[in-house]
């Protein structure tokens, strides 16, 4: 255990401002921690009394998440709201690559992802995948997130890590059901791209055939004749 005289004495030796500033940090930190837990609970007012009293907005844990980020994961809509009208940036990257923005596209978080985009959400930007929203959102069957990205300038067409793109995922990744009908639908009416194969040279009609998707592969069949 240090000793106090000892600690007061260095503490002593330090000028008046150091101390002071580190007294600052040290409860800008409780702060952050307390502003990204309010946020994991959806605790709108504690989020908006620890932001009124100047606590960072885009503060990070050690997962590199911020409030908004928390919020996001939470799918607390108001909390989430409140931090991207302060000013909370919707393109802060955690330590995983996700950000508010990707989030909310790659788990259907529809409301929240409105406000990002809104909110000059980057459209470029990519997960740990390399893919951008779109990607994620059609491989997880998020029809209505797949036709909100689809307004945006987003690139239907590209290519994450893997060699797929947003049209391969749903059909790779998809069970074939409506929803997956659907996006694959909403991709092709959106400009994606049927001849574009996956890393092995596999087209995504061939994916299709070899999983029973009829329906799928007539959509593919048809946008390949156009």
């Amino acid at each position: 255990m240090p000793d106090e005289g000892v600690t007061r004495r260095g503490l002593a030796c330090l000028p008046a401002s150091l101390i002071v500033l580190g007294g600052a940090a040290m409860a800008d930190n409780g702060n952050i921690a307390s502003l990204i837990n309010a946020a994991a609970l959806g605790d709108t007012d504690a989020v908006a009394r620890l932001i009124g009293i100047g606590t960072p907005i885009d503060g990070r844990d050690k997962a590199g998440r911020t409030a908004l980020l928390s919020a996001t994961e939470g799918n607390h809509i108001e909390t989430a709201r409140l931090l991207i009208d302060a000013g909370a940036d919707v393109n802060a990257k955690d330590n995983k690559q996700d950000s508010p923005y990707l989030y909310a596209g790659a788990e259907g978080r529809l409301e929240i992802l409105r406000m990002t985009l809104k909110a000059g959400a980057d459209l470029k930007s990519t997960n740990r995948y390399g893919g951008t929203a779109l990607i994620p959102a059609a491989h997880h069957g998020h029809v209505d997130t797949v036709h909100e990205l689809l307004k945006t300038d987003i690139n239907v067409n590209h290519i994450n890590r893997l060699g797929w793109t947003a049209l391969m995922e749903a059909v790779i990744l998809g069970d074939g059901g409506p929803d997956y009908i659907a996006i694959v639908q909403a991709l092709v009416e959106g400009g994606a791209d049927p001849g574009i194969p996956d890393a092995q040279g596999v087209l995504a009609l061939a994916h299709a055939r070899a999983r029973g998707f009829r329906e799928i592969a007539g959509i593919l069949q048809r946008a390949r004749g156009r």
